[in-house]
């Protein structure tokens, strides 16, 4: 029997990756691009270029796809906050266009996430995990009871919307004090620069904030546990809501490593009181930067546990 694979998509605000992933989630060719600040039909064509690089001789069974929210689903409609030349795109008909017969299963990328830990990574064998992305956004997706929870409309899990400081600064998605507006990457980088943080780079990035608080500087330093700080608040109620064993945070943010965990654990133990959150195990994700494609491939490998619809 020919061998089967998956070609997986992932698109974030930041960047956007495609692989062919075999059966146990390894990635057996990969391409990744940045995401482009151009219009609907340059954003697709970026994404087709990084396609046609992409060969296998094995037998495709499907597309699974993680893009950046909020979106239509099941229909695959995105329209993602940080990718703004995409409002109400087709993105799942565009797919199926292009690889006719084939099933497109399209879901938020911090979903896949949440997937891809769940399936390979740090969550592996719970029941009940959290999986987070903090990058130019902060989202997130849920397992629970060893499967994906959509909610209504597809969004289940969209952590980066819990409210952590009412009266804080204003979120791209209308509100105030959200979780995304202070812990976002760019939106990290902007407190610290009003801060009097001075990068060397005249593009300031939350990736040249965490370089200089590895180093050392006040401000950085300041910021990580800005983020810290946040996380930990929205990871408390989001325990305490859901009874978690696992919370896997990925994304570039993540790469900080205890600059951010600490301060995260710090305070997320402070307010996840109750006892059934103090065992929840805080963690980065296993599977680093792939765990969004790993989990679009888990999406038409194990759709029975991470597809509830068509």
């Amino acid at each position: 029997m020919k061998e089967t694979r998956v070609l997986a998509v992932d698109i974030g605000g930041t960047k956007m990756a495609v692989g062919i992933v075999d059966p146990n989630g390894r990635i057996e060719s990969y391409e990744r691009a940045e995401t482009p600040r151009v219009d609907a039909e340059g954003l697709w064509r970026t994404l087709e270029a990084l396609l046609d690089k992409l060969h296998t001789d094995a037998e495709l069974i499907g597309v699974g796809v993680g893009c950046g929210g909020p979106m239509q689903w099941p229909s695959g409609e995105v329209s993602p906050l940080n990718i703004p030349g995409w409002r109400g795109f087709p993105l799942r008909d565009r797919l199926r266009e292009r690889h006719p017969g084939l099933p497109v299963r399209v879901h938020n990328d911090a979903v896949a996430v949440a997937i891809g830990e769940h399936w390979r990574g740090a969550g592996k064998g719970a029941r009940n995990v959290l999986g987070m992305v903090v990058s130019t956004g902060v989202g997130g997706g849920l397992i629970l009871g060893g499967r994906l929870i959509d909610g209504a409309s597809g969004n289940a899990g969209h952590i980066g919307h819990i409210v952590v400081d009412p009266g804080g600064l204003p979120c791209t998605c209308g509100g105030r004090g959200c979780l995304e507006a202070i812990a976002r990457g760019p939106a990290l980088a902007a407190w610290a620069q009003a801060e009097g943080w001075r990068p060397e780079q005249m593009v300031a990035t939350a990736k040249d904030l965490a370089a200089d608080a590895t180093r050392g500087h006040p401000i950085a330093v300041a910021a990580m546990r800005r983020a810290g700080r946040a996380l930990g608040i929205g990871i408390a109620s989001a325990t305490h809501l859901c009874d978690l064993e696992v919370v896997a945070i990925g994304g570039g943010l993540a790469q900080a490593g205890p600059l951010l965990f600490a301060p995260l654990e710090e305070t997320f133990r402070a307010h996840a009181r109750m006892e059934f959150a103090r065992g929840v195990r805080v963690v980065p994700a296993a599977l680093g930067q792939t765990s969004g494609l790993v989990g679009a491939a888990a999406l038409i490998f194990e759709g029975d546990s991470y597809w509830n619809a068509d």
